[in-house]
Formats: structure tokens, sequence, C-alpha cells
């Protein structure tokens, strides 16, 4: 089991080609409304993540997950099963 402390330094590095010049990323960082990204990026970062970590995140589960903590701590409960 990989723990949220380690997941979250990945989750940041796979976002930063998709951040603006200058934009900090943090936890609390919307994935849409911050970031900025369309349906076709959102898409690419979960291809990306699923590829990282080895996982499938359910379609269902993606309206919960606005945040980068929201990211990660359903990356780490996925890989707890």
């Amino acid at each position: 089991m990989t723990p949220y402390v380690e997941i979250l330094p990945q989750i940041l590095e796979t976002l930063q080609p998709f951040t603006k010049e200058g934009q900090a990323l943090a936890e609390e960082t919307e994935l849409v409304s911050e970031l900025g990204l369309d349906s076709m990026q959102v898409m690419q970062v979960l291809l990306k993540i699923e590829d990282r970590f080895d996982i499938s995140i359910p379609l269902n589960n993606l309206p919960t997950i606005r945040t980068v903590k929201d990211l990660g701590l359903e990356i780490e409960q996925l890989l707890k099963n």
C-alpha cells in the first residue's frame, strides 16, 4: 500500500505540465476551476495517473474528485484494494 504522503508528490509532478506559468500547485488546488483543465485535459491527466499508479479510476467517482487532495485520497483508496 502506498500512503497519501508518497502519492501527493507524484500527482503534483504529473500535473505540472498542465499548470500555467508561475502557478503553484497545492493540495487545495482545484483541478478544473484553478488549473482551467478542459474535459480532454482531464482525461489526459487521468490516463497519466492511471498509468503511473497502475490503477483504474471508476468514472462514477470522478464527480467527487475536485482537488489535488481528493485525487490523492482516491488513488490511496484504490491502491488499498
